[in-house]
């Protein structure tokens, strides 16, 4: 290869890591903004992400800043997860993929359930709000000549990043011989026990005055590590739930393990996929949610940025306004997910609307959102002053005010969650009582 263009594409390579590391610096700072803050260390903090965004500039090309900010968001859009759900027919397959994607089997989009094999091949199911998370049915592995390693052959095994094997009685030697295959080939799996919720109504009829959950529940995480253990797993980890009451038992432990087991933009795909299932899931999104919004404000004020009437600030306000109507569906609030919610709860819809305060998804236009920036003027006022020349100074003043805006909505919106979901549950228990 020519030495001079070695030299160039070395060069190159030497840019692009200086402003991953401006870039990463910011990220530091801007996680440390809270706007619960006093409004004076809030100020000093957001001139110190103010003074390390212009030095970022100092030597380099906004194109260049602007085009890594756009393609890490690409890649976030762009992030795939396939996750594998398989067992013995009635195992509660389509059931348990209902559950982690908030739905019920009469719901829009849900896995058809039944007491006989509904699933002949892999069937996906992507989640509503994120269809780049999607789960696959697949068919049934009971019959008596399985083969693991024709079956992953058959639903096409490279296609998916994990394996979820349910049953809903005794794991046996298909079970086992299927996890040993998937672990042959380098990819993880997870073993759940459905319908525990049946074996405790029984046990509680059968024994009421010696019934203890926490007991009964023990005794059947014992009885399937026995088993699989007999079929050959050294130490399986085994997850007990029910799809019917999917907060409980050790469904809030599986999906913290899938998330944990995950990686960079796939841990937060599944993340932002997943229904509201508890405050803190809310939290994790939102926390999540507040390291990408740097990123989209920097996209904002350096792509296809117009001037904003009345405020000294130029951004994109397609990207903020897609934003916006994205967390809303993070978080559950577009009207399909309040829909299927309400009717879980067996509430009216307009009973989860009225604790919402934030501006509603259909409500967030243009003009919604530059009132939202306007908002924020009071940093444009204050940052004027500082010592910064050019036009870098308005992207400087765009970044920071799209970031505060964004920030702000994004608190909103998570508390709207939170009512949300308290309001549902307050219902539904008065429902079971």
């Amino acid at each position: 290869m020519d030495m001079e263009l070695v030299s160039v594409l070395m060069k190159g390579m030497e840019s692009v890591s200086v402003l991953m590391k401006g870039i990463e610096s910011i990220s530091v700072l801007m996680e440390a903004l809270d706007l619960r803050l006093d409004p004076k260390e809030f100020f000093n903090g957001s001139i110190k992400v103010f003074e390390e965004f212009m030095d970022l500039f100092k030597d380099k090309g906004q194109d260049e800043v602007a085009s890594i900010a756009q393609a890490e968001l690409d890649s976030f859009k762009s992030t795939m997860l396939n996750i594998a759900i398989t067992g013995e027919t009635g195992a509660g397959k389509s059931s348990f993929i209902n559950a982690l994607r908030g739905l019920t089997a009469e719901d829009d989009g849900a896995a058809p359930t039944g007491v006989t094999e509904t699933t002949t091949e892999p069937t996906v199911y992507p989640y509503p709000n994120h269809p780049n998370v999607r789960l696959w049915d697949l068919p049934g592995i009971g019959a008596p000549d399985f083969q693991p390693n024709t079956y992953l052959r058959q639903v096409n095994f490279k296609r998916y990043d994990f394996f979820v094997i349910i049953a809903s009685e005794r794991f046996k030697c298909n079970h086992a011989a299927l996890a040993r295959e998937i672990e042959k080939m380098g990819k993880r799996f997870y073993f759940v026990r459905s319908k525990v919720d049946e074996d405790l109504r029984n046990e509680e009829r059968d024994h009421p005055r010696t019934f203890s959950q926490e007991s009964v529940l023990e005794r059947l995480r014992m009885d399937c590590r026995k088993h699989l253990q007999k079929a050959g797993m050294s130490n399986p980890e085994i997850f007990l739930l029910s799809s019917c009451e999917f907060t409980k038992y050790d469904a809030p432990a599986l999906v913290k393990a899938l998330q944990d087991d995950l990686q960079g933009l796939q841990r937060l795909a599944f993340l932002l996929s997943l229904p509201n299932l508890s405050a803190e899931i809310i939290e994790e999104k939102k926390a999540a949610l507040k390291k990408l919004i740097w990123l989209i404000s920097l996209a904002s004020a350096l792509v296809n940025v117009i001037p904003i009437p009345r405020l000294s600030v130029a951004c994109d306000i397609g990207i903020l306004l897609a934003s916006m109507i994205g967390f809303y569906k993070y978080f559950g609030l577009d009207d399909r997910s309040l829909a299927n919610l309400a009717r879980q709860a067996g509430i009216p819809i307009a009973e989860l609307k009225a604790v919402i305060i934030s501006p509603r998804a259909e409500e967030i236009t243009e003009d919604v959102v530059i009132k939202l920036l306007l908002k924020e003027k009071g940093l444009p006022r204050l940052t004027a002053n500082l010592p910064v020349l050019g036009p870098m100074l308005t992207v400087g003043i765009s970044f920071l005010t799209t970031y505060l805006m964004l920030l702000r909505f994004l608190c909103e919106v998570a508390e709207d969650a939170k009512r949300v979901r308290k309001t549902a549950l307050k219902e539904d228990k008065k429902k079971r009582k």
